[in-house]
């Protein structure tokens, strides 16, 4: 071949890969206002899904116009003005000059770092707190874990838990996906009477004759470490890192 051949041929390739270039940057720009519609529809879809609200042909926007999002203070569980949907937690949690280190005796979820805000979910009904729906997360067996946990508005009895996003062995540990076990929670009770902590997911299956199953759900059959791992990450942002010192106001005073 001679020397000619390979400079055309060189040519040719490199106009290819110039122009599908061009094709990818374009459509990736295009696409993008799309992908965040779809984002946001599947957050909310997601929402109204651990609330109890979700269900197949619903109009998602119009159901989640009920919804009022809100920034919260964590140390503090104060409100905090602010537009909460333009809040990136992931993003702040990860930013060395936003994000708070979480001291390892006390981070149960293994997460290290964390935003100093919190983007809550709020539905009123009559002026009342109806339902409250929190995103939690942390690591599992395999991979973190995302959920968002709908309590009813007295901050403490569970309307449902729905995790989103997660990399859990299927058939194991994936079983969070199943609506059986989902089924579970709605009821339990997070908190005793004294407003301590009590929620737990035993190895051994609960028995509801007992008193304290109030505060139990089955854990996740042959998947030990996912299910630890579902307990702790509850349990750490139910407690003073998390949300702790919110649900606290709302089960003493409410919201």
């Amino acid at each position: 071949m001679s020397n000619e051949s390979i400079k055309r041929t060189l040519g040719v390739a490199l106009a290819v890969c110039v122009v599908c270039s061009v094709l990818v940057s374009t459509a990736t720009v295009a696409l993008k206002p799309l992908q965040e519609a779809n984002k946001a529809k599947e957050t909310k879809k997601n929402i109204l899904m651990a609330a109890g609200i979700y269900h197949d042909g619903i109009d998602i926007d119009q159901a989640f116009s009920k919804v009022e999002a809100r920034l919260v203070d964590l140390k503090t569980g104060k409100f905090i003005e602010g537009d909460a949907t333009a809040y990136d937690v992931r993003k702040m949690a990860k930013d060395p000059k936003e994000s708070e280190k979480i001291p390892a005796k006390l981070d149960m979820a293994h997460i290290r770092t964390k935003a100093p805000k919190a983007v809550i979910y709020m539905i009123h009904k009559d002026g009342a707190l109806e339902t409250l729906i929190l995103p939690i997360y942390g690591k599992g067996l395999w991979s973190t874990m995302y959920a968002f946990m709908a309590l009813q508005g007295d901050g403490n009895t569970v309307k449902g838990l729905s995790f989103y996003d997660h990399g859990e062995t299927p058939g194991l540990g994936g079983e969070v996906d199943n609506p059986r076990w989902k089924a579970l929670w709605p009821g339990k009770t997070l908190f005793d009477q004294q407003h301590n902590l009590q929620i737990r997911l035993p190895k051994q299956a609960v028995d509801n004759n007992l008193p304290e199953s109030i505060h139990q759900v089955d854990g996740l059959g042959g998947a030990t470490l996912t299910t630890r791992g579902i307990e702790n990450l509850i349990r750490f942002w139910m407690g003073s890192e998390g949300y702790g010192p919110l649900l606290k106001q709302i089960h003493g005073q409410g919201v």
